[in-house]
Formats: structure tokens, C-alpha cells, sequence
């Protein structure tokens, strides 16, 4: 007897997402049999553009709860599984084959590798790695009023596809979830996860003094273990204490993170940039401090990238080397600086390529 072929639907909700709507489409669409877009009250082209790509369009009234409209988006759909997407997340690689393949083994769901872009204080756009959970068997259900999490018993598991997402660089969204996760908070005051939704979405906003406050419930509320979250909450509030130059409060929470995060490159990322800014602001005081530049730096290129870490990219790479080249040539070690230099610039970073031709000068 021939086993039915089970289908995929792509899900998504939208609202005024002419910007990215068709390059989205026009990259996933192999991927998928039917396209189901729920418009929560657009008023530029995007239902015109849904149209285009013979999308099932439905319309949800918007009510500050990204998972009750997820969940009626996932009911418009008649398909045998699902894949959730923005409209600003981009296909890079995947194949249908890699689905089927997938969906044939059952109970589990699928994770998409993600590449957020988001522009440094400098103006140079970096990249971060997350696995959001995007491919679900029909009748999935999703919970939580922002951020929403997949209720689901089975196991996650990474799927061979890889998306680019420019959302972060539009900006316009932290006023927004701030109102919803505070809201959220308000009725949960001790849940670690959404105390790190709000910390971070401060952070991101420049609110390096309220979110302080954040964070430290944060850091007393999160388990020590199980919560992959936590990783991402202490990298990030020991940043936000770098902008707020609380060295010494810092440096508490590096020292006693070092077991629980010797092995990702992130967290030596932040120690190695947090030694560097504490010796600028006061070299007699923190001039010990001097090897642990070197020591966190080389560190990050022994650990390289682990996509699975869900940490910035170049942190295990170009950016470990290329701060290894400046601290080297700061240090009047030319010779070490161009070996560092060139192995950033051999990655494709650009400004390793300038010290490069400075030093030659």
C-alpha cells in the first residue's frame, strides 16, 4: 500500500510587510505546497504581494498576542506540517527533500538556523545565531503573549536550513515588545524568562540604567542550568554593565561564570572587551589585567564557531583575531599583529584589511 506524501504549509502573520514580503516568498516558496498569510490589518501592498505567490489569505484583529495569532494562522492551515516564518527571514540554503526526510522520522520538531543582523555603535552590521523552533506537525499550539514558545512534548531538532533576518536593522520594534513583556512580567514577576526578554530589550534600546535592574532579577531568578536562555541573558548583562562602567560588579559576574561558560566563545568575547574598557578607564588600577586581553582573545579562536552556541559571528573567528592584531600592534608587536591581521582579513573582515595597509605605511 503507498504511504500518503504528507504536506508542508508555510504559515505566517504579517502586517505592513511590503519591504520584505516578496523576497521572502520568492525564496521559500520551493520549500512548501501551499502558503497561508494572516494579515493583522495592513495598509500598504502586503495582501497585494500575498496575492501574487496565490497565498490563502485570512484576516486576524490584532490584540497584543503574537501566540493567539500564531495559533489562528496555524488553523487556516490544511497541510500535514507547518514552517512559520516573518517576513523578514530569508531562505539561504535548504532543500524540500531535507522536510520529507524530516517529517518521515515524526515526533519531533524542527529548529531553522537564524542569522539576525543588527548594527554596532560603530555602524558595523554584525550577525548573531539563534535555532527558533519554526517546523511543526499540524495541530501545534503555541503560548506566551510576546515571544511566543511552541508547546510541544517532543524532542527539538536542528533542521539543515539556514535563514537571514534583517528585522533588528529596521528597528521601531523594542517600544512595542516592551510594552507587551512588561505587561506579561506584571502577572509572572519572578518568570527568568521574561525578565530576560526585558533586559535584553532594553539593552538593545540603549536603556543601559533600567535594564540594569532587570537583569539583576534576571541573574537571581534564572536555574543554573536546563534554561537555554541564560547564556544570552549573563553574556549581555555583562556587557550592560560594561556600558554603565560597573567594572567591579562585572568582573564578579565573570569570575563566576568561568566554569559554567569556559567553553563558549561569547562569554570570552565580553571578558576579553571588558578587561580592555576597565584598563582604558583606569590603567594604575586595572594594569593586571593586561594578559587576560591576550589570554580571553585566544581563548575565543581555540573554541572557534559553534553555530549551535547561538553567539555572535566572528566572536569564535575574525573578531577574536582581529582584536588579537590590535592588541598586538598597541603593544609594538608588528610581526604578530599582521599574522592576526591577516587572519581576520582571510575571513573577509574588512577593517583587518585597513590595519593592514596602515601598518605597511
Amino acid at each position: 500500500m503507498e504511504v500518503p506524501v504528507k504536506t508542508i504549509g508555510l504559515v505566517m502573520i504579517v502586517k505592513n510587510e511590503s519591504r520584505s514580503l516578496r523576497k521572502c516568498l520568492a525564496r521559500v516558496k520551493k520549500l512548501v505546497d501551499e502558503i497561508y498569510i494572516t494579515d493583522t490589518g495592513s495598509t500598504d501592498d502586503t495582501i497585494k504581494i500575498a496575492e501574487e505567490f496565490g497565498a490563502h489569505i485570512s484576516t486576524y484583529e490584532w490584540r497584543n498576542d503574537f501566540a493567539a495569532a500564531r495559533n489562528y494562522a496555524l488553523e487556516q492551515s490544511d497541510c500535514d506540517w507547518n514552517l512559520v516564518l516573518d517576513a523578514d527571514e530569508y531562505l539561504l540554503s535548504g532543500k524540500k527533500r531535507e522536510l520529507e526526510r524530516f517529517m518521515e522520522k515524526g515526533d519531533r520538531i524542527g529548529a531553522i538556523r537564524r542569522y539576525d543582523s543588527y548594527r554596532e555603535d560603530n555602524g558595523e552590521i554584525s550577525q548573531s545565531c539563534v535555532y527558533p523552533v519554526r517546523f511543526v506537525p499540524k495541530g501545534t499550539r503555541y503560548e506566551g503573549r510576546i515571544h511566543e514558545q511552541i508547546v510541544s512534548e517532543f524532542p527539538i531538532v536542528p533542521l539543515p536550513l539556514v535563514f537571514d533576518h534583517d528585522g533588528y536593522l529596521q528597528g521601531g520594534k523594542g517600544e512595542r515588545n516592551l510594552e507587551i513583556l512588561l505587561e506579561v512580567l506584571e502577572e509572572n514577576p519572578e518568570d527568568s524568562y521574561i525578565l530576560y526578554q526585558v533586559s535584553r530589550t532594553l539593552w538593545l534600546m540603549k536603556n543601559f540604567e533600567r535594564a540594569e535592574t532587570y537583569f539583576e532579577r534576571f541573574y537571581e531568578e534564572v536555574s543554573e542550568v536546563g534554561t537555554g536562555y541564560r547564556v544570552s541573558g549573563v553574556i549581555s548583562y555583562i556587557y550592560n554593565l560594561l556600558e554603565l562602567e560597573k567594572y567591579e560588579q562585572g568582573f564578579r559576574i565573570i569570575e563566576n561564570e568561568k566554569v559554567r561558560l569556559k567553553e563558549y566563545a561569547d562569554y570570552h568575547f565580553a571578558c576579553g572587551t571588558f578587561y580592555t574598557k576597565a584598563i582604558f578607564s583606569d590603567v594604575q588600577k586595572y594594569v593586571g589585567l593586561l594578559p587576560k586581553i591576550e589570554e580571553s582573545y585566544r581563548r575565543c579562536l581555540e573554541i572557534g564557531e559553534i553555530p549551535e552556541h547561538e553567539g555572535v559571528k566572528g566572536n569564535g573567528s575574525y573578531k577574536a583575531a582581529y582584536n588579537l592584531g590590535v592588541w598586538f600592534e598597541v603593544n609594538g608587536k608588528t610581526q604578530e599583529a599582521f599574522k592576526y591581521y591577516k587572519m581576520a582579513k582571510d575571513k573577509g573582515y574588512a577593517p583587518a584589511g585597513e590595519r593592514i595597509k596602515e601598518l605597511k605605511r
